[in-house]
């Protein structure tokens, strides 16, 4: 399956040497060999770096690694290709723009049948590429849309959380539906299930997190390229699977959670789990 690894920090942050790390967690090359990318929020923007080449044969990724590009949100993912051609296009972190800000998404798993569903039609926002995540990150947006209108600035976290809470409960009935979203102030996270790569069998957790707080001056045991600098730290990394030794915890199926300046701010979860044999 394809990787996701987020961040959220208070001070600006880099995750580009845990980049090469998340590919070897997803399998050999032949596995997830269909493109990665990355994206560092600067502001209203972002900074996207995209390749659709394996991550080990790109020269974009020791540019990423060179450059020690930091930032308070970051969204990276590793693509095994299930639908769409092996192009630019169909690489993730898709962006789009609404309210006058970038919004950055990327999506785990698999989702057949969302062309043929008239719940995630998308009327503004339309996909460029083929892949069911994109069409996903259209009709997401399409109903983010009256939220961002009715506010001159940044809508309510409550707002923001039922939309994308209630989405994702529709989503996660097309197949698993894991994904990070973000639009430049908050990171929002749904786990759902996850294929195991060694039993074949779909089941949670679809996605863990890790907390830390680096005090100042301190050093952080968390992932390389994590630092601290010149401030307390506070950072939380979401990722498709545990990248470290540190304890991680799971995300319930189907929970999502909202993270901003590093800290969980809310979360929520479904009344009812169904694990799928």
């Amino acid at each position: 399956m394809c990787e996701l690894l987020g961040l959220s920090s208070n001070v600006p942050s880099t995750v580009s040497l845990s980049l090469r790390k998340l590919a070897q967690h997803g399998g050999p090359p032949a596995l997830i060999g269909d493109g990665w990318g990355v994206g560092y929020y600067e502001g209203l923007d972002v900074r996207l770096i995209k390749d659709a080449a394996p991550v080990d044969a790109s020269d974009w990724i020791r540019f990423v690694e060179d450059h020690d590009l930091r930032s308070h949100i970051v969204m990276s993912h590793i693509r095994k290709a299930t639908m769409g051609e092996r192009s630019y296009r169909n690489t993730q972190p898709f962006t789009r723009e609404l309210g006058g800000r970038v919004h950055l998404f990327a999506h785990n798993g698999w989702l057949p049948g969302i062309a043929g569903s008239a719940s995630f039609d998308a009327v503004r926002f339309r996909a460029v590429g083929e892949t069911d995540s994109e069409r996903a990150f259209c009709a997401l947006l399409d109903r983010m849309l009256a939220v961002w209108e009715r506010h001159g600035g940044i809508p309510l976290l409550d707002a923001r959380l039922s939309v994308v809470s209630s989405f994702a409960a529709e989503l996660r009935t097309l197949g698993p539906a894991n994904f990070l979203y973000s639009d430049g102030d908050t990171l929002f996270a749904h786990g759902d299930r996850r294929k195991n790569g060694s039993t074949g069998k779909v089941r949670p957790p679809g996605l863990v997190f890790l907390r830390r707080f680096c005090p100042r001056n301190g050093q952080s045991a968390m992932v390389e390229a994590l630092s601290v600098e010149g401030a307390d730290q506070y950072v939380t990394l979401v990722a498709s699977v545990p990248l470290t030794d540190d304890r991680w915890e799971s995300f319930a199926e189907g929970e999502v959670i909202a993270i901003s300046n590093g800290e969980i701010v809310a979360r929520r979860c479904p009344v009812k789990s169904v694990v799928v044999n």
